[in-house]
Parts: structure tokens; C-alpha cells; sequence
């Protein structure tokens, strides 16, 4: 067995842990933390304290897919598994296959098909394409499901498979199951010569979902107001379809990373700290808008003609605003997404809920209540219009039918909406710590008023922090939201002074 020496730094609070471990499944398996029906995070060795994190090199597996690092747990031979155990669920049949620019995307690519076919799938190999598109085309081509190759927001070491139903969504809990049942058991439908399945090359991939997005918005009166937009794919597949969509709603774009190569002129995240240079670019083109794309292109932060970073929060929050003003019904967002969506949906007379954190918990809440709009605080906009995806190409396009409906700027916009400060916060650690700082958090606010689930969220009046272990990283996320920013640094402050003297 070959052994990997590693270690892994806990952040703020001075701890650091070194082993040897041979590469290991970290099982994300949800809602109901760590050990629901008897499933754990699996480690190598017996943790000594909630404060010491194992960092072995590792494959991060849950039912929304697999992720990891090339060449350091994200192995060939596994990847060949993961697909396999896919055309074995889905007993073969049609596959959309897609990726993103990253330098690995084309190795795995190349293992997906190789297990695809072995397992009597048709392969359509829509190159590199954004996640949103590859769940288009899975319904447009009427597949059995798809496959996307990418790490989204993760470091460029990073790569990932994320699977698709045939309703081009995101896997739901009980699919997910029954797939880690096949994959884990490891009996996959190979055939023999004569059943082994083709790949068809798709050339322009990404029409089909230009064509339902200008659909769904008036390009006309878009066209019309000419807007100067500066688009930040930073290398994504967003590049792609990004471009050709603005151009055709008569934009004129400023593009920064255009080329979907992979190679990132900043940290993929679109946060503000990110952004900066994007806003200097906004102001000296004096655009309208900015848009700054995640790699996959599924979450869209913005920023307004001042150069002022808008964010992610409030991507769902205006595109909600805009479409509930014509067609009304049921909004969800998960858990952990600013307050200033319900407020909107209050004002425009409509059902608001909430689901647990995750793409695939939002969409399985969406289509329980018949949700019209939702989506997740990450600037990922869900329209059952387009898909049960989240897609950061409608919400540019809602943003600008908006301004050019209301002959308004973008930051007259946004001063009309209820106005929140939310800071995010993290801590690096393991799974098993976070119900020890859930129940620390507890304590520390016995006055406010608690739900449980999905980690721990405290609320008051008009604020509330929120703390649960990641979908996608070995950390603890940590968030806050007051009508100001420093409430919301208080309460991070007290949230941070809580968890850390039980994690010392």
C-alpha cells in the first residue's frame, strides 16, 4: 500500500497534526451529520480531540459527487469506479458529459469514458461546458443522466465529478444512496465487445441553453439600452456561453479570463476580496454591471457601476425581487441565506421556506411546495424555468431585463431592498467538532431561538448566526446577519470566543 505523508494546520486555534495515511473516503452524508444510518466519516486513525484535524490525502465522496485532488486521492482507478458505478445505476443508456477548463478535466474526461462505454453508455461529449448547460442538455437530448468535471470553486489541484438525474438535476438523497450502494459494492454491468457504447462529439453545446435563456426575457428591450458589461469568467467554462449570451441581448463586454483554460487570474471564490480588481475595471469602462462567474459558472456575483461589490447574497435576492414581480408563488432558499429574500417575497405576497444547506436539499424543497423561484446564497439562482440547476447566466440575464424595465442603475436597485450585513467566517476542523461548538453556541445565546438539522441556527428578531460543518471542505462555517455590520462582527466575535474555548 503506498503511504502519504501530510498534515493540515487548524486555523486560529495553533494546532497542527502530522501521519502517514493511505488515501481514504471523507463520506459527506448530510443533513443529519457524521453518522446518519450508521455511515461516518471514515479516518484512518482515532481522533485524540475535536481540535486535531487528520488530514490524510483523501477523496471527498456524498451524494452529490466526488471530489478531490489529482493525483493525491483523485486517482484514475477511482474515477473509472465513480463511472462505472454511474452507467451501472442507470443501466446504460444516454450521457452528457461535460467539463471545465481545468488542465485535469481532460484526464478525467478521458476515464469517464473509457468506464461509460464499458458499461454500455451512449456518451455525449459536450466538451468544456458550464454546469448549468450540462443539466440543459440532459433534458434537451432526453438522456439518462450527465456528468460534469469540475471543481467549481475549489483550488486549481481540485477536480470533481458531479452527477445528474434525467431531470438534469442534482442527485436527490435516495438516488444517492442507491448509487454509493452500487459503487461501494463494486459489481458493475461491464459488457462484452459487443456492447460496448459510442461517443458522439456535440459541436455548440451551449445553444441550447442560450436558446431557453432568451426565451424567458424580453432581448428586445434589453438590446436596446446597449449596456457596457465587464464579465469575469477567471478562466471558466463560463467563457463559453458568457460571452455569446450578452453579445446577443447587445452588450457591450468587457471580458476578463475569457479563455476557459483553467488557469485562474484569481482565487476561483467570486467573494469581495477576490473581486477588488474587478470594480477598478468597472468604473474606468464606465459600465452598468459586473459580473464575476465561479469556474463551473453556476454562482454569479455581482458588482454595481460605482465598483462597489454587491456579492453573491444578493444575486438570489434580485433576481427573485424581479421575478416575483410577474410571476408570483413559492420561494425556498437554504439556511443559510440572508434574511433579505424573505423580506422580498413578504412584499411581493409570496410563500417563503427554507431548506437545509445544499443544492440538492433546495431542489428537493422546491419541488415539494412547486417553487417558482430559489436557489442558495452563494449566488446560485435555481429557476424551474430553465432547470433544477443553479445558473448564474439567467440570473445576468434577469438583472439586466430589470434595469432596462426600470430605467434604474444597479446601486438604485439594490437601495431599495431591505438592507442586512452578513459576514461569513470558518474555522478548519473535523466533522465530529461541530456538534461541540453547536452545543457551545448554545449556551453562549440561551435568549435566542433555536433550529436544529442542519448544524445549529440561532435566530432574534431581525439577526441570526448559524453554525454547521461544510458539503465541501474539512471546515466549520460560521455566519452571521444584523441589520449592521457591527452587529454581525459582534456576533461573530461571540461565536468565535465560544467554539474556540471549547476547541482548545
Amino acid at each position: 500500500m503506498k503511504l502519504f505523508l501530510c498534515s493540515y494546520r487548524t486555523a486560529g486555534l495553533g494546532l497542527r497534526l502530522s501521519i502517514r495515511a493511505a488515501p481514504v473516503d471523507y463520506y459527506d452524508v448530510g443533513k443529519n451529520g457524521p453518522f446518519e444510518n450508521g455511515r461516518r466519516f471514515h479516518r484512518i486513525q482515532t481522533i485524540r480531540s475535536v481540535t486535531e484535524e487528520i488530514s490524510v490525502s483523501q477523496r471527498i465522496l456524498s451524494i452529490s459527487g466526488l471530489r478531490g485532488v489529482v493525483g493525491d486521492g483523485l486517482d484514475p482507478e477511482y474515477i473509472v469506479r465513480f463511472a462505472a458505478a454511474f452507467g451501472t445505476l442507470l443501466e446504460g443508456g444516454r450521457i452528457v458529459l461535460s467539463r471545465d477548463g481545468r488542465a485535469t478535466g481532460e484526464l478525467i474526461r478521458d476515464a469517464v469514458v473509457s468506464a461509460l462505454q464499458s458499461t454500455g453508455c451512449e456518451v455525449i461529449d459536450a466538451g468544456i461546458a458550464s454546469t448549468p448547460t450540462c443539466g440543459v442538455l440532459v433534458k434537451h437530448h432526453q438522456a439518462n443522466g450527465g456528468l460534469q468535471v469540475t471543481a467549481s470553486h475549489n483550488p486549481i489541484q481540485w477536480n470533481r465529478l458531479k452527477p445528474f438525474t434525467k431531470e438534469g438535476s442534482v442527485f436527490d438523497r435516495n438516488t444517492g444512496d442507491r448509487f454509493l450502494e452500487v459503487l461501494n459494492k463494486g459489481e458493475f454491468n461491464y459488457k462484452d465487445w459487443s456492447g460496448i457504447g459510442k461517443v458522439t462529439f456535440l459541436p455548440d453545446s451551449w445553444k441550447p441553453h442560450l436558446d431557453k435563456i432568451l426565451s424567458l426575457v424580453d432581448v428586445e428591450l434589453i438590446r436596446s439600452r446597449k449596456f457596457k458589461v465587464v464579465l469575469d469568467c477567471n478562466h471558466g467554462s463560463g467563457a463559453i456561453l458568457g460571452p455569446l449570451l450578452l453579445e446577443e441581448l447587445g452588450c457591450e463586454v468587457h471580458l476578463i479570463g475569457g479563455t476557459a483554460d483553467g488557469q485562474f487570474e484569481h482565487t476561483p471564490e467570486p467573494t469581495e476580496e477576490n473581486c477588488r480588481s474587478v470594480g477598478q475595471k468597472i468604473v474606468s469602462a464606465g459600465a452598468a454591471v459586473g459580473f464575476v462567474q465561479d469556474p463551473d459558472a453556476d454562482r454569479l456575483a455581482i458588482i454595481d457601476e460605482a465598483g462597489r461589490y454587491i456579492g453573491e447574497e444578493l444575486t438570489l435576492a434580485l433576481c427573485v425581487d424581479h421575478v416575483l414581480a410577474t410571476r408570483k408563488g413559492p420561494v425556498v432558499v437554504n439556511g443559510s441565506t440572508s434574511r433579505v429574500t424573505a423580506d422580498i417575497a413578504e412584499k411581493h405576497g409570496c410563500p417563503f421556506s427554507r431548506s437545509y444547506v445544499g443544492e440538492a436539499n433546495v431542489v428537493a424543497h422546491m419541488r415539494e411546495v412547486r417553487a417558482v423561484i430559489g436557489g442558495e446564497g452563494n449566488g446560485g439562482l435555481i429557476d424551474p424555468e430553465i432547470g433544477w440547476v443553479r445558473d448564474s447566466f439567467l440570473a445576468m440575464a434577469y438583472v439586466l431585463e430589470h434595469l432596462a424595465k426600470t430605467d434604474t442603475s444597479l446601486s438604485e436597485w439594490v437601495a431599495q431592498l431591505p438592507s442586512y450585513a452578513i459576514i461569513k467566517d470558518k474555522i478548519e476542523c473535523v466533522p465530529e467538532a461541530v456538534p461541540v461548538a453547536a452545543a457551545a453556541l448554545q449556551r453562549a445565546f440561551e435568549d435566542a431561538r433555536v433550529t436544529e438539522g442542519d448544524g445549529l441556527r440561532l435566530d432574534w428578531e431581525k439577526s441570526w448566526v448559524q453554525v454547521r460543518a461544510s458539503n465541501t471542505e474539512p471546515i466549520m462555517r460560521i455566519i452571521a446577519e444584523a441589520p449592521s455590520t457591527n452587529e454581525a462582527e459582534q456576533i461573530i466575535r461571540q461565536s468565535r470566543a465560544a467554539i474556540e474555548a471549547v476547541l482548545r
